[in-house]
C-alpha cells in the first residue's frame, strides 16, 4: 500500500495526527502533500484569518507541525500610525470606519518551505518566510525570515546554526526530493535519513550531475 496524501489519518486508529491538505476548507490556505500536524484538525491554528483577509498561508510538502503551533496572520495587526491602536471599527457601537489598507501594517503572505519541522507551541508571525529544511524550536516566536536548513530558537527566534555546510544545503535545494514521486522517495529513504553526511553529499553530487 502506498502512502496517500489525501488520507486524513496517516496512523491507523490514531486521530491526534493528521495530514493537513485533505482537511483544508479555506482557499487562502495552501498546503503540500504529506505535511502533518499533531492534532485532530488544523485551521484553528491559523489565527486572525477572516473571509476578507488579503494574505495567504502557504506551506510546502512533508512539513512536521507539532501541537500548539500558531500561524498568526496579518489581520492580527492594529493600526500603528495613529495615536491609538484600539480597533474601534471592529466593535459594535463605535463611530469609526475601517482604516485604509495603506494605514494598516501588512507583511504579505506567510510561506513555509518543504520538510520544515516546527516545534511545539511555536508562533509564526505574519509575512514570515521559512526556508526548506529549517527547524523551529519549541515555544519560538518567529518574526523574520529563516534561511533554508537553519535552526532557530527563542523569542524573538534567532539562528543558532545551520544544519549542514553550504555545499550540502545547495545540493539539497537543487535535488528537491520532496517533489519526486512516491516510489522514488521510497527508494531514497536510506539516503535522506542517513547521518553519514559525506556519503549523502557524494551521492547527491552524482545524482544532480546526471
Amino acid at each position: 500500500m502506498k502512502p496517500d496524501p489525501n488520507k486524513k489519518h496517516p496512523i491507523p486508529g490514531y486521530e491526534k495526527e493528521i495530514y493537513v491538505k485533505p482537511t483544508i476548507s479555506n482557499t487562502n490556505i495552501i498546503v503540500g502533500d504529506f505535511t502533518y500536524i499533531a492534532d485532530s484538525e488544523f485551521e484553528s491554528h491559523v489565527t486572525n484569518f477572516y473571509p476578507w483577509s488579503r494574505d495567504k498561508l502557504i506551506i510546502g510538502k512533508f512539513c512536521q507541525i507539532a501541537a500548539g503551533v500558531e500561524f498568526m496572520m496579518n489581520d492580527a495587526n492594529h493600526q500603528m500610525s495613529a495615536v491609538s491602536t484600539f480597533p474601534f471599527y471592529t466593535l459594535e457601537g463605535w463611530n469609526m470606519e475601517s482604516p485604509k489598507a495603506e494605514d494598516m501594517p501588512y507583511k504579505g503572505d506567510t510561506v513555509i518551505g518543504n520538510d520544515v519541522w516546527i516545534g511545539k507551541n511555536a508562533v509564526i508571525l505574519p509575512g514570515v518566510h521559512i526556508g526548506d529544511g529549517a527547524i523551529i524550536g519549541a515555544n519560538s516566536v518567529v518574526g523574520s525570515e529563516v534561511e533554508p536548513y537553519t535552526i532557530v530558537v527563542g523569542n524573538p527566534a534567532k539562528s543558532i546554526r545551520k544544519r549542514f555546510d553550504d555545499e550540502l544545503i545547495d545540493l539539497l535545494e537543487k535535488f528537491k526530493w520532496w517533489d519526486m514521486d512516491i516510489d522514488t522517495i521510497n527508494s531514497l529513504i536510506p539516503l535522506i535519513t542517513s547521518s553519514d553526511l559525506e556519503n549523502v553529499k557524494a551521492e547527491l553530487k552524482n545524482r544532480t550531475n546526471r
